[in-house]
């Protein structure tokens, strides 16, 4: 399908250079990132991996994640834009219009799919595996635990403002940026199957956090993810389904804390299976309201800015 801002880069080629250009983030956010460790710790370079993980390196840790993050996905989303669009801003999703029954909806949304989501993850945990590869899979388990202890140090209400802004907002601002603006588009436009676009997108998403336990549950939130961006076209609302869950997890911290539980014990997360079939049948029946009022959004878009709707309607999606 031609559309009128493309360079001469296929979006079948930006897939693929977006992938590239993400492991070289990863490598640059890396390199980056040690110069402000040391600087920020005193700590020497022989014990950064020692003491990645101490609490008292929690402001170190935060500024890493978010150098690490933004080099590893916001960086490789934006400058494979530039390559295949002139305009990548508005070709990643960077767009205005919404109204506030698609927050609501998106809301309620990812709330229903948490359920969902943690049904998936008691599946997951059910599936049989060799002893060396469960050792292994629960070696990474524990590490991305110990990680999110360790930059989830929320006593006050000021750590918990900076936690939501650290581990929830930052990160769905450039995963969402990366994974559906750039990565779901690309396929989208490269294949025109929305659904195989969407379930491809959401099991890359899903590996690049390196979880078996959390694999099925994070396929399912990034399909979710998918289809609302799918249906609307606007990186702000997949961002803030993005954040919402993230916030829902790090409020859950912040709670238990306070009451005197370990961070650990709140990140215990599944749920009964029955639960994500129940979720299941309300996240259709959710979707098909929100594919309606966002046509509705899209229409009223289109008619205001004096364009054709059924031309422009394409664009706006993707």
């Amino acid at each position: 399908m031609y559309y009128s801002d493309s360079k001469n880069l296929p979006y079948v080629g930006a897939f693929f250079v977006l992938i590239v250009f993400g492991f070289v983030g990863l490598l640059i956010g890396s390199f980056i990132s040690i110069p402000v460790w040391l600087v920020m710790t005193g700590n020497k370079l022989t014990s950064m991996q020692k003491e990645l993980f101490n609490p008292s390196n929690v402001n170190a840790l935060r500024v890493v994640q978010v150098i690490s993050t933004f080099f590893a996905f916001f960086v490789p989303a934006y400058v494979t834009a530039r390559m295949a669009n002139r305009k990548p801003l508005k070709l990643l999703g960077y767009k205005s219009h919404f109204n506030y029954k698609q927050v609501f909806l998106v809301i309620v949304i990812m709330f229903v799919s948490v359920f969902l989501a943690g049904a998936l993850g008691e599946i997951n945990q059910k599936i049989p595996l060799a002893k060396p590869l469960m050792d292994y899979f629960k070696h990474l388990e524990d590490s991305y635990s110990e990680q999110v202890q360790a930059m989830a140090q929320i006593r006050t209400l000021g750590d918990y403002i900076i936690t939501l802004i650290i581990i929830a907002f930052l990160p769905a601002l450039f995963e969402e940026t990366f994974f559906r603006g750039a990565m779901q588009t690309y396929l989208y436009r490269s294949t025109r199957i929305s659904w195989l676009s969407i379930l491809i997108t959401s099991i890359i998403f899903s590996l690049a956090h390196f979880s078996f336990y959390g694999f099925l549950g994070r396929v399912a939130l990034g399909y979710v993810l998918g289809l609302i961006f799918y249906y609307t076209g606007n990186i702000w609302l997949s961002v803030l389904a993005h954040f919402f869950n993230n916030g829902l997890a790090v409020t859950q911290m912040y709670i238990l804390t306070k009451q005197g539980k370990s961070i650990k014990d709140s990140m215990d997360d599944t749920y009964p299976i029955w639960w994500g079939l129940a979720a299941a049948f309300v996240l259709a029946g959710l979707f098909m309201v929100f594919k309606r009022i966002s046509e509705d959004v899209r229409k009223s878009y289109t008619d205001e800015a004096g364009n054709l709707p059924g031309r422009q309607s394409t664009e706006l999606l993707q």
